[in-house]
């Protein structure tokens, strides 16, 4: 069980939301710089929540290039591309009623997240190289984690404004060690 230290009230306030959202299924947005713990916080929402005997399957999408992320998300088919010698689950399949994370998700592609919109939309993946009719309904819980403000990116037009308020349904922050140096002495014990 993951266990989440808070004594500052800005993390205690995290805590709280973390527990409260694990009771719904809805899409998460955990925002906060690099070291901050969110994918503990993800990890705590789906240990708390209904989908904790379900998988857990986390992804960093910035350290994959595009195609290669595709393809894990989404599972690919035999002849896909070169070296996709037969059928290969993506996540959104393989997780089933669980929760997906994906992390460093303000690094995706415009073109990705044209596609994963569509898929959080319609609750549907196409594995790679399939065909229009091979559509995969998907159950299970998504929620994102970003170092970027991704309210300003969409103002910059650099990321795009229906996907992010598509997983800024309930939004949690991790605040950074220094401003909840209450918690420091509970880390180091």
């Amino acid at each position: 069980m993951i266990e989440l230290f808070a004594r500052s009230p800005k993390m205690r306030e995290a805590v709280n939301l973390a527990e409260r959202v694990s009771a719904t299924d809805a899409n998460v947005l955990i925002t906060g710089e690099s070291g901050t713990g969110k994918e503990l916080v993800a990890r705590s929402i789906h240990e708390l929540g209904a989908r904790q005997r379900e998988p857990f399957l986390a992804i960093n999408c910035g350290a994959l290039s595009e195609s290669l992320l595709e393809s894990e998300l989404f599972g690919h088919v035999k002849g896909a591309f070169t070296g996709a010698t037969g059928y290969k689950k993506g996540m959104f399949e393989s997780a089933g009623k669980g929760t997906i994370f994906l992390d460093e998700f303000g690094e995706m592609s415009s073109s990705m997240q044209v596609r994963l919109l569509r898929v959080l939309q319609e609750h549907k993946v196409r594995p790679v190289g399939s065909e229009d009719s091979r559509e995969i309904n998907f159950n299970a819980r998504v929620v994102v984690a970003t170092n970027r403000d991704l309210k300003r990116e969409v103002a910059e037009g650099r990321f795009r404004q229906d996907l992010y308020y598509r997983v800024n349904v309930l939004p949690i922050r991790s605040p950074a060690l220094r401003d909840r140096l209450d918690d420091l002495s509970l880390l180091v014990d």
